[in-house]
């Protein structure tokens, strides 16, 4: 449970196209309706303004989860929720990033690879299947499951309403939320804002 005042890193993880993303948006007015401050890291978004260095190898993959697990440190630091909805396909840098936050919620998105093939918006995984582009999750490079998370959402039995709605009943049993909306501190911002400073 995070302590009075921090703030806690909620990490979505799931095959690309599983909901990581739609699901967070859910979840941010939920969570600012309960008074906490929130940020939205999604990975492509962070990717193109943090990591347009980087490619799509293991290693870069694992660098891009590094720079955006310190990035939700400090938001957390700071009393904000940081919602990450990033692939992160292995275990290991999800751990790391578990250990670099602190305060850490590990939500696992479980959609079967064909679900995410139907919901393919961006059309990576036709062009993955046809030979087009490389190093794609869950086609040939790999995707481990969480062995342990703290939250699996099923996004075939649940709509993203749903998933956030459970999300947040999850928080509750965890502890991680209670069901009263938190005080206002004195120099809070407005909704989906952060401070400038970090203490």
């Amino acid at each position: 449970m995070a302590a009075e005042g921090a703030g806690f890193c909620l990490w979505l993880t799931g095959l690309p196209s599983s909901g990581k993303t739609t699901i967070a948006r859910e979840l941010v007015p939920r969570l600012q309706a309960r008074g906490w401050r929130t940020e939205l890291l999604d990975g492509d978004e962070v990717r193109r303004g943090l990591s347009a260095d980087l490619g799509f190898d293991r290693a870069s993959r694992e660098a891009h989860a590094r720079r955006v697990a310190f990035v939700a440190k400090l938001l957390a630091r700071a009393g904000v929720v940081p919602i990450v909805a990033l692939i992160s396909p292995y275990r290991s840098s999800r751990a790391r990033a578990r250990e670099e936050i602190g305060r850490f919620v590990e939500l696992y998105v479980s959609t079967p690879l064909d679900v995410c093939r139907s919901r393919d918006v961006k059309g990576l995984y036709r062009r993955a299947f046809a030979g087009e582009i490389r190093e794609m999750t869950g086609v040939d490079d790999p995707y481990e499951v969480p062995e342990h998370p703290e939250v699996v959402i099923d996004t075939v039995a649940l709509s993203p309403g749903q998933s956030a709605d459970y999300v947040m009943r999850e928080l509750e049993r965890l502890r991680w939320l209670s069901r009263e909306p938190r005080a206002e501190r004195p120099n809070a911002v407005p909704p989906g804002g952060v401070e400038a400073s970090v203490p």
